[in-house]
């Protein structure tokens, strides 16, 4: 059964969602940040030329960038009321997510000319999506979160695919090999993970480490038996070097899984 159906079934349907708070951090990400933002802005439009009643925000948290990242952010926050830039100097991608979180929730909306201002929704019927800024989310991707929302989910894990671009062709073998794109998934992305906010409130939010901030709140939603579901119908795709930006992050992965000699063949 797909995670879509399973959802489906479930005895508790959700409130519906009247808001997107997206989450990116960023820590001197200026080769992929362009890109990134992009792909949210085309799934944000996308979200609401289906469901013009749901209001999205972007938060970009600027991590103790020193590159070109906080002016490349600013040509969108600029062009578009729906982006916010949140200047910190945390160096820790669970901190950073967790002030991204507290911005886009709590903090004062920014308007388009001529708009009214709103009370700030409900945390039941707001929906939190994180990425991160060396990723590319698919045109789906808000409008699949609240699809497995509203049918049940109080969190979504989604898949990532390394950017085959510049990946040395057999680490990324073995990372295919070992992580086959399926409904279900046991893996668990801070650059695909959507959670409703009050959900993500009752279990404590992100913790302040430097890595597995996302781990660590997909175990507290589970303990306290909230659905978290994984599902391939919304894949991502991040980068795929290996030099990484977070200690034990997902490029340390990647630099280990290149290390790792192939067993040894055997004779006939």
């Amino acid at each position: 059964m797909s995670g879509a159906a399973a959802a489906a079934r479930s005895p508790q349907r959700r409130p519906g969602i009247d808001a997107v708070a997206v989450v990116m951090p960023a820590h001197n990400e200026d080769q992929h940040i362009d890109r990134a933002l992009r792909a949210v802005q085309c799934a944000a439009d996308e979200l609401q030329r289906r469901r013009p009643g749901v209001a999205v925000r972007v938060m970009v948290v600027l991590d103790s960038c020193t590159d070109r990242s906080a002016a490349i952010t600013a040509g969108y926050v600029d062009a578009d009321p729906r982006f916010s830039a949140l200047p910190v100097r945390l160096r820790s991608a669970g901190a950073s997510r967790a002030a991204g979180v507290r911005a886009a929730v709590l903090g004062p909306h920014r308007r388009a000319p001529g708009q009214r201002s709103a009370p700030l929704p409900w945390p039941g019927r707001t929906w939190l999506a994180n990425t991160d800024a060396d990723s590319q989310v698919p045109v789906n991707w808000l409008v699949r979160q609240l699809e497995f929302a509203e049918a049940g989910a109080d969190a979504v894990l989604g898949s990532v695919e390394p950017d085959p671009v510049g990946m040395d062709p057999e680490l990324l073998r073995r990372w295919l090999e070992r992580h086959p794109f399926e409904e279900n998934h046991p893996h668990i992305y801070g650059a695909n993970f959507g959670v409703r906010a009050s959900a993500y409130l009752a279990a404590g939010g992100f913790s302040h480490l430097e890595t597995h901030e996302d781990r660590t709140l997909v175990q507290s939603l589970r303990s306290l038996a909230f659905t978290v579901l994984a599902t391939d119908s919304m894949r991502v795709l991040t980068s795929g070097r290996t030099h990484a930006r977070a200690p034990q992050g997902f490029g340390t992965y990647l630099r280990s899984l290149g290390r790792q000699r192939p067993p040894a063949a055997t004779g006939s």
